[in-house]
């Protein structure tokens, strides 16, 4: 349990502070930052899964021709949700992007009900709706709608659905997404140094980040997975919110992001219905652990 929660504390740290390591790289276009982090992700996987021997599951994938194209699909999916949050951080919207993971864990319960008819609770009802306020509260009178917020909240909670359809471990499933775009992406990177455009060998520092970006990915995810081996699903659920908090304190406190009256409602509108959520999944899985 100890060391559980140790690794599940490590991996959402480094995800938290993850704006701050794309910072580093606002000088380099988000797509070849995409793309490289597609390229070295794989690489870097794929010593990991040889190292470990863990190839067993592609027989598996190679039987089941359904699990490989919905494995396209998240591989589409992710990237999508990585070139979104690049943007956003190296734009000056980390503040907005923490918002979408704060309420990533009330889209994921909507998304259950919408396609795994899973009925909800009077709490994750309420809680919902609580949210729903929260964004047209944020909507109406900060003036924007956030966009970039409901882009990550929703296509990774597409993204953790349809990894339910076809599981596999986090670092294998990673394997098969990165694997699927890693042609596409190494054909990118070539035409970007061919053209003059690469930023990947214009510096020493440049190069490392670029490179050390398919770590910084395949890391936090070997950990996590370690992390929910050993520990409680409620544990898990607690410190999901460590990474968006520490995002949030980031944008705000480090890079001067604008946050306002308005946005400050809007937000605890947003917060309260976690702590609502949260709370009701507390008191009902101390319920359930009381009846076994």
């Amino acid at each position: 349990m100890r060391k559980g929660l140790f690794y599940g504390l490590t991996a959402y740290l480094l995800w938290g502070i993850l704006p701050i390591y794309w910072k580093l790289l606002r000088h380099v276009y988000p797509l070849e930052i995409l793309f490289h982090r597609m390229l070295w992700s794989f690489i870097f996987v794929a010593i990991i899964l040889t190292i470990r021997n863990r190839w067993h599951w592609f027989a598996l994938l190679k039987r089941k021709p359904r699990y490989a194209a919905i494995f396209l699909v998240t591989a589409t999916l992710i990237s999508f949700n990585w070139l979104t949050y690049i943007w956003a951080v190296n734009n000056g919207f980390i503040v907005e992007a923490s918002l979408g993971y704060f309420i990533n864990p009330l889209i994921n319960v909507l998304l259950g009900v919408l396609f795994l008819k899973e009925r909800l609770r009077l709490g994750q009802t309420l809680a919902i709706i609580l949210a729903a306020i929260g964004v047209l509260y944020l909507t109406f009178n900060y003036g924007t709608f956030p966009w970039i917020a409901l882009i990550l909240a929703f296509s990774f909670g597409f993204y953790g659905l349809l990894r339910k359809t076809a599981y596999l471990g986090s670092l294998e499933g990673l394997s098969v997404e990165t694997g699927f775009l890693f042609i596409p992406a190494l054909a990118a990177i070539i035409y970007y140094a061919k053209s003059g455009q690469a930023a990947f060998g214009q510096g020493d520092l440049t190069s490392f980040l670029l490179v050390f970006s398919g770590a910084i990915t395949a890391i936090p995810l070997a950990l996590f997975s370690a992390a929910a081996r050993r520990v409680t699903l409620v544990a898990l659920g607690l410190l999901q919110y460590i990474a968006p908090t520490l995002q949030f304190l980031i944008g705000v406190f480090l890079y001067g992001e604008p946050f306002n009256r308005s946005r400050f409602w809007g937000f605890c509108i947003i917060w309260a219905a976690l702590c609502i959520y949260t709370t009701e999944g507390i008191v009902r899985a101390h319920r359930l652990s009381r009846t076994l």
